[in-house]
C-alpha cells in the first residue's frame, strides 16, 4: 500500500514523473500543459497500483515478501550492488533469496495490461517492453531512496 498511495509515491516520485514526461511532452497526446500533467499522473498511479496488486497477490501466494530490506553490510560499494541485487530477488517465507516472480510478472503484466488503456503512440508491444525496463530501473531507484535516504537523515540532515 505504502509504495503505491504512501507520501513518497503520491508526493515525490507520481509528481516528477509526471513533470519529466510532461517537459518532454511524452506522449504528445496528452499536451505539456496541466491537464497533460494530470493524465501522466494518473496513468503512472493506474501503472503502479496495478503493479504492485500483481507482485502483492503473486507474492502472498509464492511466499515472496515485496518489501525492501536495507543491507546487512554498511558499506558504500556494498549497499549498491545489494540495490541491484534486490531488485531481481525477494526475501522468501523460509529466510532465504529467491528470484522475484511476482515481482517480474507484477511488472511485464503491469506494462503489457495498460497497453489497452494507453493512447496509440505508445500501447505497442515494444513500448510495454521498453516500460518493464524502465519498471526494474524504477525499483532500483525506489530501493535506493530506501536503502541511501536513513544515511543522509542521520549524517547530513541529523536527525
Amino acid at each position: 500500500m505504502r509504495s503505491t498511495v504512501g507520501p513518497h509515491s503520491l508526493f515525490l516520485s507520481g509528481p516528477l514523473s509526471a513533470a519529466w514526461t510532461s517537459a518532454f511532452n511524452l506522449p504528445s497526446e496528452y499536451g505539456p500543459h496541466w491537464d497533460g500533467f494530470a493524465k501522466r499522473y494518473g496513468m503512472r498511479l493506474t501503472r503502479i497500483s496495478t503493479g504492485n496488486a500483481i507482485e502483492a497477490s503473486l507474492g502472498a501466494l509464492w511466499g515472496e515478501d515485496p518489501r525492501y530490506f536495507r543491507s546487512p553490510d554498511r558499506a558504500f560499494g556494498a549497499q549498491v550492488r545489494y540495490v541491484v541485487w534486490s531488485a531481481f530477488v525477494a526475501p522468501h517465507r523460509d529466510g532465504g533469496f529467491r528470484p522475484a516472480y511476482a515481482r517480474f510478472a507484477g511488472i511485464v503484466g503491469n506494462n503489457f495490461l495498460s497497453n489497452t488503456w494507453r493512447v496509440p503512440s505508445e500501447n505497442g508491444p515494444g513500448d510495454a517492453a521498453l516500460r518493464c525496463v524502465w519498471g526494474v530501473l524504477g525499483r532500483m531507484g525506489s530501493d535506493a531512496f530506501s536503502e541511501f535516504w536513513p544515511d543522509v537523515q542521520e549524517k547530513v540532515l541529523k536527525r
